[in-house]
Formats: structure tokens, sequence, C-alpha cells
């Protein structure tokens, strides 16, 4: 990465949107990679288990809309004070009262989803500061807090083993408040801020079609990623019979695949184009998933496609946000709140519908095949609009050349 991406921006700005957007995702995630040991306690049915794994996803989702429009009228930075301070006394509440139902798992999954919903914030907060030909860079640092997922899975079910998944809400507020006072400190608004949307604006965005182009490929990307970083405990638990602990290093030799790819896959597309390589990392990501559908006897066969999988979802996070910026660089708040929503909804379908699959039929291979049509779809979706893409918004961008 040359000099002039580090002198283009704000660093302070841009270390503190990735490390905000890092431990948001880390307790987001934390139902996910504690989902076997809470459903033992709770005597939760697998369906039930992926309801409660993936109702921190769409709370995030939904509210990924209110804190973009909350980013947009009052500034990135004050938005995600506001979150960060909900998603404290979340936590707070969750180690101090306990969590003893599975209504009480649904009702901390409301609460997460305020971290989730950090994704509204961090990207407009770093990309406010980035000209065009930096976007993919600057949006793929920022974006790589998704590596959050990875300190949940690596660390939580050991915490939980040793000190029980309860206290690992109370555990978990130590990092989060000192990543709260650093970002306080560090983070500035841009000084080029886009003037602030009414609601109208987002009604407006969602009549034009490109609006929903975009909203449908990051579903199938982020969507994915977070779906099955959230499903894989319980698939690698129940499928090859492996204990919490070991399904959950599984889960994050996957999940940090994807995070390390999102920033790569932001600079691959600055250099070669979005669209050019999102259409590659849709065709990976599906092969893959619909190889390990056929019920693989190997868990390690299984890691490996799964971990190339996730290497594409993860490239695809940072393409579908190198383009973003090109096609909606003043809308770039309301956008990233939409976007950011339909990303969580795709995960919640994802996860919950591979819960009540499980359920249902008994094994998984139906939910992967059907999760693996969808990126076939996204990929003739992308092939089918990139001509159009190509000679109206694209040509008239910096990197129309590319994109």
């Amino acid at each position: 990465m040359n000099t002039s991406f580090w002198k283009a921006g704000h660093t302070p700005t841009l270390f503190s949107a990735f490390l905000y957007f890092d431990l948001s995702f880390m307790v987001w995630y934390l139902l996910g990679p504690l989902a076997v040991q809470i459903a033992t306690d709770l005597s939760l049915s697998a369906q039930e288990r992926g309801i409660m794994v993936a109702t921190p996803i769409l709370a995030g989702a939904l509210l990924r809309l209110a804190m973009g429009f909350m980013a947009d009228r009052l500034s990135p930075k004050t938005a995600g004070i506001i979150g960060q301070v909900v998603v404290i006394c979340t936590l707070l509440l969750a180690w101090q009262l306990g969590v003893n139902t599975y209504e009480h798992t649904l009702l901390l999954g409301l609460g997460l989803g305020f971290a989730g919903a950090s994704f509204a914030v961090a990207l407009p907060l770093a990309s406010q500061w980035y000209p065009p030909e930096h976007q993919g860079k600057a949006m793929g640092i920022a974006g790589a807090g998704n590596s959050g997922t990875v300190m949940a899975a690596v660390f939580a079910p050991g915490l939980a083993y040793l000190f029980g998944w309860q206290n690992v809400f109370g555990l978990a507020l130590i990092p989060l408040g000192i990543t709260l006072i650093l970002f306080i400190t560090l983070a500035k608004n841009s000084p080029t801020r886009p003037a602030p949307k009414a609601l109208k604006d987002y009604a407006t965005a969602l009549k034009d079609v490109d609006s929903w182009w975009f909203m449908f490929f990051y579903s199938v990307t982020f969507g994915g990623f977070i779906g099955l970083a959230s499903a894989l405990p319980g698939y690698f638990s129940d499928q090859y019979g492996l204990n919490p602990v070991t399904a959950g290093y599984y889960t994050a030799a996957c999940v940090m695949a994807g995070s390390l790819m999102r920033p790569l896959g932001g600079a691959l597309a600055d250099r070669i184009g979005g669209i050019r390589s999102l259409l590659f990392m849709y065709g990976i990501a599906a092969l893959c998933i619909a190889i390990v559908g056929f019920n693989l006897s190997s868990s390690y066969a299984a890691l490996t496609f799964f971990v190339t999988a996730m290497l594409g979802l993860g490239a695809g996070n940072g393409a579908v946000f190198q383009l973003v910026p090109q096609r909606f660089f003043r809308e770039i708040g309301v956008m990233t709140g939409l976007i950011g929503m339909a990303g969580g909804v795709g995960g919640f379908i994802l996860a919950a519908g591979l819960g009540a699959i499980k359920q249902h039929t008994g094994d998984y291979q139906l939910g992967l095949w059907l999760f693996a049509s969808l990126g076939i779809l996204a990929w003739f979706g992308l092939f089918n609009v990139k001509r159009r893409w190509r000679t109206t918004w694209g040509a008239s961008s910096m990197t129309a050349a590319r994109v």
C-alpha cells in the first residue's frame, strides 16, 4: 500500500473505525461460538439454537438503517458512541441478571444488534476521509473489523469452559470499555462530510434499481459470511461430533479467512475492478459451498472448503464496497445503512434457515445447496448488469477502466 494512501485521509480515524467495528463484531457474534454450550444448558432444539444465533444478526440488520440515519444526522462519531454505550449496558445486564431461558437469549440478541449496526457507523466514518481512488482500501481496512468474529470464535468457548458462559458477557466489557475510550479520543468526523439526508432520501434511494442490486449482492457476500460464522459452531458439533472448543477453533479458521480477505478484496477491486473480482469470488464461494453440501465424511475436508468459501465471501464484501462509493458517493450514509441492512437480513435467513432445515430434515444438505444457488444467481445477476454499469456511472468514475 503506497504512501499516498496514508497521506490521503486521517489514519487515527481509520484505526478507530476499525477497532470500534472489530470489538463490536466480536460481541455481536458472541452467541454463535457459545451456542452449543447455551443450547445444552437451556435444552434448546436445533431450530431454537438457529434462531438464537440469528436474532442478533436480524436486529443488527434493522438497526443498521437507524444507525445509518443517526450517523447521517448527528455524525458517525456521535452515533458510534451511542451504539457502544447501549451494547455495554446490554452485556452488563446479561452478566448481572443472568440469561436463563430461551426468551432471555432472544432479548440479549436484540440488544447485541446495536453492535452489528456499527457497520453503518464505521464505514462512513472512514470512507468520508478518502478520495475515490482509495475507497477500496479505506473501506476494506475499516470493514476488516469482521475479524472480531475470530476473537469470539477462538476465545469465547474456552472462557465459557473455564468460567461459565454467563461470565463471558462480563469479560467482554473490558475490551469494549477500552475501545470506547480510544474511539472518543482518536476518531474525528470528516470536515467534508456530506449534508445530512432526510427520511425521504432513503425512499428515493430505493427507487434506484442499482440500490436493490447492491443490497442483493451484499446479502449474499456478507450474509453468507456472518450467517455461516454463526451456524458453523453448531454445524461442526452436529455433523462431526466436535466439542464446543474444537468447533470454535474450526469456525475461527473460517471467519479469519473471510475477515482477512475483506481489505485484500477491496485492494484487489481497486486494481482489477470491483465487478471482475466480485464475479470471481461468487464463483469460488458457490462451488465450495455446493461441495460441502454433499456431506463430506472428513471434517478436515469440510473445513478446507468452508475456509475457501469464506475467502471468496470476505473478498466479495470488500469488492461490493469498493463499488458503492463510486455509484453513491453523496448518498454513502444512506446506502451504507440500506446495503448493510440487506447483508444482515441475508445472514439472519441463512443462520435461522440452516437451523430449521437441520431440525426438520436431519442434516444441513438442503440449506447449503440453497445458499450455493443464491451465489450462482448473484453471479448471473452481476454479469447481466455489468454492461449497463460500465457504460453509465462506471464510465465517469475515476476507476472507470477497472469497474
